[in-house]
């Protein structure tokens, strides 16, 4: 009974998270700027209106234009199914992540226009600072340690799951690494590389970047529940564990929120210098995490 309920929670959670979190973070960013904002299911509204419409393709573009979107929603359900129902181990999530971002990037530079050139270098420069330190954060987190509920290993525990949140941040295009509320195509990172597209081809992009967001979120959540002495070895233990994944990552998007209305957007030059000392740091708590 305990088994059946389990699936049916975790079926629940794979269909119905990645249409509400976007809309919490979006609200709580407006609710912290003192807007009004968009409702929660705004994100499930524009998809749905997406896919009921036809692209207008570019004529400069091929046929990889066209199924590229139906290959990066398949890499963000691949990673949101690993995260969830943990048919592989989460290694094969990075791999998925560059599927992913191949995909986008390949329309961007199909599409032959000078935003999406900028859009997918900018791309490229996060995926070559970001993928390493998320490689990095499932090795640790994949070598079966397991926190004590000591003074020291707990403040080692929570600065690594700090550092993981910022390269999740990072692979996310989230501020201070790119500024989803940005309007100036010169600035946009995620956005420039979907500027030409329309119709079930945006539809496709959306719900797979919501998918991601929410795919990463949780997977930053299981890491910090799996990995500690808080919970009894067992069945009762492991139904507590993914109990507690929902409203960990609620807790994470409302973070989300609050982060990307107070924070802003730093210079290219300051992020592959950030990104390796967040590398370096991790390897280091890493290993006094495995040692303690």
């Amino acid at each position: 009974m305990s088994t059946f309920l389990i699936i049916a929670y975790q079926l629940l959670i794979f269909f119905g998270l990645p249409l509400v979190l976007g809309g919490i973070v979006r609200k709580v960013r407006a609710r912290t700027q003192g807007r009004k904002g968009p409702k929660i299911l705004q994100v499930y509204y524009e998809i749905r209106k997406y896919l009921q419409k036809e692209p207008i393709d570019n004529p400069n573009s091929g046929v990889f234009a066209e199924i590229s979107p139906i290959i990066a929603l398949y890499a963000s359900i691949m990673i949101w199914s690993i995260v969830i129902f943990e048919w592989a181990p989460f290694i094969l999530i990075p791999f998925f992540l560059a599927l992913y971002r191949f995909c986008f990037v390949s329309f961007a530079m199909e599409s032959g226009t000078s935003f999406g050139g900028l859009g997918s270098g900018r791309e490229i420069l996060l995926s070559v600072m970001a993928e390493p330190t998320i490689i990095l954060m499932i090795l640790v987190a994949q070598s079966h340690i397991e926190l004590s509920l000591t003074p020291v290993s707990a403040l080692i525990g929570v600065l690594f799951l700090l550092l993981s949140f910022v390269a999740i941040l990072a692979e996310l295009a989230k501020p201070p690494f790119d500024d989803p509320r940005t309007h100036l195509e010169l600035t946009m990172v995620h956005e420039a590389m979907i500027l030409e597209a329309s119709g079930r081809t945006m539809g496709f992009f959306e719900l797979a970047s919501q998918i991601k967001l929410a795919g990463l979120l949780s997977f930053l959540i299981k890491l910090a529940l799996e990995h500690s002495k808080l919970f009894p070895v067992g069945e009762f233990g492991n139904m507590t564990r993914e109990i507690l994944v929902l409203p960990g990552a609620l807790v994470l998007a409302i973070v989300l929120g609050f982060w990307e209305a107070d924070s802003v957007r730093r210079k290219w030059s300051w992020v592959p210098e950030f990104m390796g000392l967040c590398f370096l740091a991790i390897l280091i708590l890493g290993t006094l995490v495995k040692l303690s």
